[in-house]
């Protein structure tokens, strides 16, 4: 009896780029893709109820986010399947020119081109209504830059200079993101993309995790100093250290929106108070459709509630996961797998900051908070994601998930 099973592409076929050929069948992903919409439209009606409330009483109009939001949110989804018909192959002409270009568009925020808003300036205006944030383009050109960079490597990828020369490629956007955007969250997701894509890529795991290791200890260096030392401090930085580490002790001030946030989901109990019934969002949690609105979700729909978005969220990384191990050559599965990286650090940000597990970041929750950069460029990946999935080939007897 012949076996109906799919054959794994060898590893060196997938660095010269080789598709399978055994009786291919085109395959497009429509699970990624029903999924990325529901998380969507299920933000959408989220974002709607935790901001119409504050919507009507800053701007007169309940709905205020919410149309900018599903506007972008539409336009977005659009965006995304054009993107998906086209052959990702093209984009490893342009990935030197996207990170070189990323770099000169996070430096220009710091000229008289950026643009200020709730007190960062991290923006660079288009127009006179619309701004995006250059940081968000540097993690889909670092994505696609280190992806083509192993690739040309080829087999000296196993060098100690490659660990470093991405380690280095990958500092370098996020040092520029630190310092002309002033953003540490973004700083911290780049960082964590190049590490990523380094342990995949790269066969030496012990100089992996002795990096790992080292940066693991000065980090835990720092905080001991900072907990042991530091009562208040002046750098807004290190005073977020000394908020999530005592709360209560800043009640008043700093501390709180993540204590009113703890409220939230603690009262929201299992169930949940139901969809538009919650209290906080009232003004007790400032600027809740932003990176607190997992709180106002759990809150209204309970455990079960905050349940059910991991779940959605854990099948949209399900699905990325299949089509990078099943992408026809190294260069797309190392861009699904960058961007599998991208989405799981900040849905764990995010609420790992909710909880205050974290101290408080700025990381917004995909598809679901309030942002129009974040949604169209995350859209964006999804496009990507979808490109390459376009370009396996499966047996016509294969069952698929």
């Amino acid at each position: 009896m012949e076996d109906t099973r799919q054959r794994r592409t060898p590893f060196s076929e997938m660095f010269n780029g080789k598709p399978k050929k055994e009786n291919p069948t085109d395959y497009y992903d429509f699970s990624l893709l029903a999924v990325i919409i529901l998380l969507t439209c299920f933000g959408l009606v989220m974002l709607y109820s935790t901001s119409a409330y504050m919507a009507e009483l800053d701007f007169s109009d309940d709905m205020y986010y919410f149309k900018k939001q599903a506007l972008i949110s539409a336009a977005s989804i659009v965006i995304a399947v054009v993107i998906s018909r086209i052959d990702y192959h093209i984009l490893s002409n342009f990935t030197t020119i996207a990170y070189i270009g990323s770099l000169v568009l996070m430096f220009l925020v710091k000229t008289p081109l950026g643009v200020t808003s709730h007190g960062a300036r991290r923006w660079l205006g288009v127009g006179e209504n619309l701004s995006f944030q250059p940081a968000e383009v540097a993690k889909i050109a670092l994505i696609l830059y280190l992806a083509q960079l192993v690739v040309s490597m080829g087999r000296r990828i196993r060098t100690t200079k490659a660990f470093f020369t991405m380690m280095v490629l990958g500092g370098a956007q996020a040092f520029f993101a630190l310092v002309f955007t002033d953003n540490l969250s973004t700083a911290i997701i780049i960082m964590g993309i190049t590490i990523g894509i380094i342990f995949i890529s790269h066969p030496n795991k012990r100089l992996f995790w002795a990096v790992m290791l080292l940066v693991g200890i000065l980090a835990a260096i720092v905080v001991i100093f900072i907990m042991t030392t530091m009562k208040s401090s002046d750098n807004f930085r290190i005073q977020r250290i000394l908020v999530w580490l005592h709360p209560e002790d800043y009640a008043s001030g700093d501390g709180y929106q993540t204590l009113q946030a703890l409220y939230a989901i603690g009262s929201g109990g299992f169930f949940g108070r139901g969809l538009g019934n919650s209290i906080q969002k009232l003004g007790s949690v400032p600027e809740a459709q932003n990176d607190f609105i997992f709180s106002i979700i759990c809150e209204e729909l309970g455990m079960v509630g905050g349940i059910i978005v991991l779940l959605f969220f854990g099948y949209l990384l399900y699905r990325l996961f299949f089509i990078a191990q099943n992408a026809p050559d190294m260069y797309g599965s190392l861009i699904v797998s960058g961007i599998f990286i991208h989405i799981s650090l900040q849905v764990v940000l995010n609420i790992a900051v909710v909880l205050n597990l974290l101290p408080n970041t700025g990381v917004t929750l995909p598809f679901i908070s309030y942002g129009g950069t974040s949604v169209l460029f995350l859209m964006a990946e999804m496009g990507l994601a979808l490109s390459v999935a376009r370009k396996i080939r499966l047996k016509e007897t294969e069952v698929l998930l």
